[in-house]
């Protein structure tokens, strides 16, 4: 089930139903499975919660790194990365985007290497820097299309490249 409701055309952040989110949240519990950590520190950023949420987020990292694949690795600090990018620590998550990215296009990991492109997109477009994002966005788009993704995410792409493209085109205007 997708709690996302879809993306704030102004903003990108995604748009959810809270209430659905705390219900979710309170099912998972403790519970530590690195899918289960994975999904609280989704919820609680959505939520507003990124203390939590770093919290959350820094162990599920050492999770996957004693316990997981190379791939979850990736996610988990993907995922860290948003966290941190939600707290307005935008070149911490840069880099680790960018390092993430890199090394899912290294080994081949079409779909991990867009997921981490489009969020680097989200930091840069938080930023203010809508060029750098317009390129993430049509990096994650090529990689989304090369490698299968649902129409869902394919749309939520184009959304952020039409996003960034009207924030560019607003700032050329106003200089």
């Amino acid at each position: 089930m997708s709690y996302i409701k879809g993306y704030d055309p102004v903003t990108l952040h995604e748009m959810v139903d809270p209430r659905q989110c705390k219900e979710r949240l309170d099912e998972i519990g403790d519970q530590r499975s690195l899918p289960a950590l994975l999904e609280r520190v989704w919820l609680l950023k959505v939520l507003d919660r990124s203390e939590d949420a770093l919290i959350i987020s820094e162990q599920s990292v050492r999770v996957a790194r004693m316990a997981g694949t190379r791939k979850d690795l990736l996610r988990a600090r993907i995922l860290h990365a948003t966290v941190l990018q939600a707290r307005g620590a935008f070149a911490a998550a840069e880099q680790e985007l960018t390092t993430c990215a890199e090394e899912a296009e290294g080994q081949g990991w079409a779909s991990i290497a867009a997921f981490a492109y489009q969020h680097r997109g989200k930091v840069n477009f938080d930023g203010g820097d809508f060029e750098s994002a317009r390129k993430d966005f049509k990096r994650a788009l090529f990689l989304r299309q090369d490698s299968g993704a649902t129409e869902d995410q394919l749309e939520s792409t184009l959304l952020a490249i039409d996003a960034a493209d009207r924030r560019r085109a607003a700032a050329s205007v106003a200089s």
